[in-house]
C-alpha cells in the first residue's frame, strides 16, 4: 500500500529536456554532420538551426531519464515531483504543463533566467533508427547551490539518473540531501559510459547512501568487467540492499537480501528501445512503493518495459496504460 506519512512518494532527479521527434529521409540525414544513430552534444545555436531545417513538424515531448521514470510512476498513480533546471522560455512552460497534466508536483523546478531549457532532437528514419542531437542547456546549469534538504521534505524515496555523476559534486549534494531528509534512495546507473567514468567513486556512493541500483547488461559488464550478469548483480548487492540487472530479451536479475530471483521478459515486438530502462525502472519502483515482493515488482518492470518499445519514443499511449493498470490490478 502507498505510505500515507508522506505527502509525495517520489522524487525523480536528472535533466528535463525537451524531445523533439521527427521522421527525416536517409538523404537529409546525410546533409548533417555526425553518424547515423549517434548521438551528439551541440550548442543552442546549432540545434537551433537543425530544427529550422527540419523536413516536417516535430512531435515535443517531455524527455530526460529520471523524467520518463517519474512521468511513468504518476501515470501509474504514484504521487510524483521532481527536481531539475529548465530555462525561463516557452519549452520551460511547455515541460511544467507537460508534468502538471501528467498530476507530477512542479514546485521543485529549479529555472535559469539566462539559459535556456535543454532539449535533444530525435531524428528518426525510416529504418526506425534514431539518430540524436541534444542540446543540455538549463540542465547543465544545476549547481550544488541549488539543491537543498527542503527538496526533499516529506518525500519518501528519491529517484537519481546516473548522469548526474558527470558533475560528481552535484551529484554527492543530490545524495547527502535526500539522505538527510530521510528519503530512500534508487540510481539508474544510465549507460556503460557513466560507469566506466565514476568507477573509483562508485562503490562508495552505494554504500553510503543508495538502497535500490539498476543496471543494464552492458552497465553490469562496465562495473565488474565480466561478462556474467550474475557477477555484476552479486557485486552491486554487496553495497546495497536491492540491485536489478536487466538482460533485455532475457529478462533481469534481482537480489534484495541475500536472496536472488529471475524475472522473465515479456514478448513484445520491438521498434524502438528508448526509454526501455527509464519505464522498467517505474514499474519497479511502483511495485516497491507499494510493499510487493522482489519477484512481482520485478514483473511490473518487465510488462511497463514492453510496452514503451513498441512504439516510437518514450510515451506509452493511454489505452496501454490502461491496460497495464489492469494487469497490475
Amino acid at each position: 500500500m502507498a505510505d500515507a506519512t508522506h505527502a509525495l512518494e517520489i522524487i525523480g532527479v536528472g535533466s528535463p529536456m525537451i524531445d523533439r521527434l521527427v521522421t527525416v529521409s536517409d538523404a537529409w540525414l546525410g546533409t548533417i554532420t555526425g553518424e547515423k544513430g549517434g548521438m551528439n552534444l551541440v550548442d543552442g545555436a546549432t540545434i537551433g538551426g537543425l530544427v529550422k531545417s527540419l523536413p516536417g513538424v516535430p512531435i515535443a515531448v517531455a524527455g530526460g531519464s529520471a523524467a520518463n521514470t517519474t512521468l511513468g510512476l504518476a501515470t501509474l498513480g504514484a504521487r510524483c515531483t521532481f527536481l531539475g533546471k529548465l530555462g525561463q522560455d516557452g519549452d520551460g512552460e511547455l515541460y511544467r504543463g507537460l508534468f502538471r497534466s501528467a498530476g507530477i508536483d512542479i514546485e521543485r523546478f529549479k529555472v535559469s533566467a539566462d539559459t535556456p531549457t535543454g532539449q535533444c532532437l530525435c531524428l528518426i528514419t525510416p529504418d526506425s533508427e534514431r539518430t540524436m542531437r541534444t542540446y543540455l542547456g538549463a540542465a547543465a546549469t544545476l549547481t550544488p547551490e541549488d539543491v537543498q534538504v527542503s527538496d526533499f521534505a516529506g518525500v519518501r524515496h528519491a529517484h537519481i539518473e546516473g548522469y548526474l555523476l558527470f558533475n560528481r559534486e552535484l551529484a554527492r549534494r543530490v545524495l547527502e540531501c535526500a539522505h538527510a531528509a530521510g528519503c530512500t534512495i534508487s540510481l539508474d546507473l544510465a549507460s556503460f559510459e557513466v560507469v566506466l567514468a565514476n568507477r573509483d567513486v562508485l562503490d562508495d556512493l552505494l554504500d553510503s547512501y543508495i538502497d535500490i541500483v539498476f543496471a543494464n547488461e552492458a552497465e553490469a559488464k562496465a562495473y565488474t568487467g565480466k561478462d556474467d550478469p550474475r557477477a555484476a548483480l552479486d557485486a552491486l548487492a554487496r553495497h546495497c540492499d536491492t540491485a536489478a540487472v536487466k538482460i533485455g530479451a532475457e529478462g533481469a536479475w534481482l537480489r534484495r537480501a541475500g536472496a536472488a530471483t529471475h524475472v522473465p521478459a515479456i514478448r513484445a515486438h520491438a521498434i524502438d528501445t528508448t526509454g526501455a530502462g527509464d519505464l522498467w525502472a517505474a514499474g519497479f519502483l511502483y511495485g516497491w512503493l507499494r510493499g510487493r515482493d522482489l519477484a512481482t515488482c520485478g514483473r511490473y518492470g518487465a510488462l511497463t518495459g514492453a510496452e514503451v518499445v513498441q512504439v516510437m519514443g518514450a510515451a506509452i499511449p493511454s489505452d496501454r496504460w490502461t491496460y497495464i493498470k489492469e494487469i497490475i490490478a
